[in-house]
């Protein structure tokens, strides 16, 4: 996972912790004690000194959310939305109008990868992302929107990419050798939901760790701010994580990284439709979901070679979806339609990833230009099981990258990135083979006074998948993306007193694709291919950190997006783009007292959406949350959070959603590291 620390924040850190520090004279005598200098820090960084829109959620944030799923920890970032997210069936995460949709929970346009394997599914009609995997597993989530950045990690990521980082062993012992550990105990009320996350972090030795992680998150069925039952909404899900890491060599320049992770989950005679919230002509299935991933790395990074930084990456992820039908649940049974729709419900599906990822980071000088280079070569293999409802077959490929961060020195920083792709494709004897060079430019200026401006261009394309194999014409047709980036940032300390920092972020993007095979426009009862799609927003990351503990987080997204349908009746070939999310305002006003306690109040207001064949109205959701770390007495090392979700117990339906939003929920968290 990509690593970038602020050149200026890291200067200002350095600079406080000398100042903070005693002060000696040159005879050793006289030593002079100066007060610490405390700048104070909000919930998020903004990545303020790069081109790329990117941001990070690390694990305090992560702790302080405490999130039921995946998608409800990067529902906070500009230009991401969910669709539902409150349960992992029938959710699905929508970045820049492009992800997850009310139909299909992928289309292929947002990559996931969790500790660089690729997860996720093709599109399942009605079954949500199927990104089963619990948030207590992972330290670190990256999100990087739009094409910049995605390069090194796979193709068509038109809508972006989400990077996630699981813990190591070495965040508890903090280098130490011996066990930890870590007990965290969640309550939910609304759904009475339970959670337990048990984490043994072991450090035989200086160079060995080893984690081991089970949690059981249990929900029952959520209701919404009116008091009605939200159904579809209770899941189990237990989780299990093994990650152990191993140092070689006099400098500990070799590494060896083993990451394993399994998570079940089990729904019972629940709609087949896993968007909707009550039983339909689709009828209900018993619905059982594994996921697997593995991931074995091996690193050799020597201490005086700053050419080589070697990774080498062999990963697995597999998932398993084995649906029976619930006799007499469907309105069709007995009747004509009903043996065509059995084979849907009955459907079992498979899906199998294995990846070899070899990348090396070069570190350089040209002249005035030190280059961070990063480039190497990927081979994956998808298969998918063979299904009823779907077909099955065989996605090779194979890419070569480089991407190569070049600073002049004189705060100008150009990074051009390439790909390139080959695929062989196809099942059942019939195979068929694309390639595709992708690759951008982002550039990024800072001045002294702490502001930078920024911009980038990027194309890539969307290759072929196996669902589709049974059109010919799609399986060459890659759809194809380009992407423009404009923006400006500040990022500096003393703004509006001595003892504060402000950043924000400000972006605009236009996307373009076209020779789209993934959407239809439905006129009356007939389909029509969507070909071409363009879409336009403006993204705003700002925080604000006071040294008395004050602080402010601002995210917003607006954003417009038209789609084309030529052979579709005449005025009907044009409209707005149905991917499009409500204009958001997301604002967060805190205070920290020390380590001790930090309260927050989030307010989430989003636009009326007219835009839409199916309109939302407007509404503000109130969030109010409280962490409490005790410094000494008993509950010392102990860290106890109380949140309070839709304050107001308001009704309503996020726009892109299928279902109701839950009403007030309280949840209460008690975790501790022994």
């Amino acid at each position: 996972m990509r690593a970038r620390t602020s050149i200026r924040t890291a200067l200002m850190c350095g600079a406080a912790a000398i100042i903070a520090s005693p002060v000696w004279a040159q005879d050793n005598d006289t030593v002079i004690e100066l007060d610490p200098i405390f700048l104070g820090k909000s919930k998020r960084e903004v990545q303020t000194d790069i081109a790329e829109s990117e941001t990070v959620i690390g694990q305090e944030e992560m702790n302080d959310r405490q999130a039921s799923t995946i998608a409800e920890l990067v529902d906070s970032v500009p230009g991401v939305t969910l669709i539902n997210g409150a349960s992992p069936q029938g959710s699905g995460i929508n970045i820049r109008g492009f992800g997850a949709n009310p139909t299909y929970g992928s289309d292929q346009k947002v990559l996931i990868q969790i500790d660089g394997a690729s997860v996720g599914s093709e599109e399942l009609y009605r079954i949500g992302t199927q990104l089963y995997t619990d948030p207590e597993l992972y330290k670190e989530v990256t999100v990087l929107r739009g094409m910049g950045g995605s390069y090194e990690y796979g193709s068509g990521a038109i809508g972006g990419t989400i990077l996630l980082e699981t813990k190591d062993a070495s965040d508890f012992t903090n280098g130490e050798l011996g066990f930890r550990f870590r007990e965290t105990l969640q309550y939910n009320s609304n759904g009475d939901g339970f959670t337990s996350s048990s984490i043994l972090a072991w450090q035989p030795t200086e160079d060995f760790e080893v984690l081991g992680n089970y949690t059981y998150r249990n929900q029952g069925l959520q209701t919404d701010g009116s008091g009605a039952i939200i159904g579809n909404s209770d899941f189990s899900l237990p989780s299990a994580a093994l990650k152990l890491r191993k140092f070689f060599g006099d400098a500990k320049e070799h590494r060896f990284e083993l990451s394993l992770s399994d998570t079940n989950s089990e729904a019972l005679d629940v709609p087949y439709d896993s968007f909707g919230t009550t039983t339909d002509s689709f009828g209900n299935v018993d619905r059982f979901t594994h996921t697997q991933t593995g991931v074995l790395t091996y690193g050799y990074n020597p201490a005086d070679n700053d050419l080589i930084d070697l990774s080498v990456v062999l990963s697995y992820a597999n998932q398993e979806i084995e649906q029976s039908y619930v006799a007499g649940s469907s309105s069709l049974e007995g009747t004509p339609s009903f043996p065509f729709l059995l084979p849907l419900v009955e459907a079992d599906h498979q899906y199998e990833t294995t990846k070899l990822t070899v990348k090396n980071a070069s570190t350089f000088a040209t002249g005035n230009v030190t280059h961070n280079m990063r480039y190497g070569a990927e081979f994956s293999q998808r298969d998918r099981l063979d299904a009823s409802s779907a077909p099955g077959g065989t996605d090779e490929r194979l890419a070569l990258f480089l991407v190569d961060e070049m600073d002049f020195g004189n705060g100008l920083i150009l990074t051009p990135g390439v790909r390139y792709e080959d695929q062989h494709i196809g099942g059942s004897g019939t195979y068929y083979d694309n390639s595709a060079l992708m690759g951008g430019i982002s550039a990024y200026y800072g001045f002294q006074s702490g502001w930078g401006v920024f911009g980038s261009a990027g194309y890539t394309e969307n290759m072929p998948i196996i669902d589709d194999l049974g059109t010919a014409a799609y399986m060459t047709q890659p759809e194809k993306g380009r992407n423009f980036e404009l923006g400006f940032s500040f990022d500096n300390a003393s703004v509006f007193s001595e003892s504060d920092q402000l950043g924000f972020k400000v972006t605009g993007y236009k996307t373009d694709v076209w020779d789209v095979t993934s959407y239809s426009h439905t006129v009356g009862t007939t389909s029509y291919p969507v070909t071409e799609i363009n879409t336009r927003g403006l993204e705003i990351e700002g925080r604000y950190a006071h040294a008395s503990g004050a602080y402010v987080d601002l995210n917003a997204n607006i954003q417009r997006g038209t789609f084309r349908a030529p052979t579709a009746p005449a005025g009907d070939q044009n409209g707005d783009w149905r991917g499009i999310p409500a204009d958001q305002l997301r604002l967060t006003l805190g205070k920290r007292w020390g380590e001790t306690i930090d309260l927050s109040w989030e307010i989430v207001a989003d636009a009326n959406m007219s835009r839409s064949t199916s309109p939302t109205p407007s509404q503000v959701v109130n969030n109010v949350r409280a962490t409490f770390r005790p410094q000494s007495g008993v509950l010392e090392g102990a860290e106890v959070r109380v949140g309070l979700e839709n304050v107001f117990d308001e009704l309503y339906t996020p726009h892109l959603a299928t279902r109701p939003a839950p009403g007030r929920t309280l949840k209460l968290s008690l975790a501790k590291t022994f």
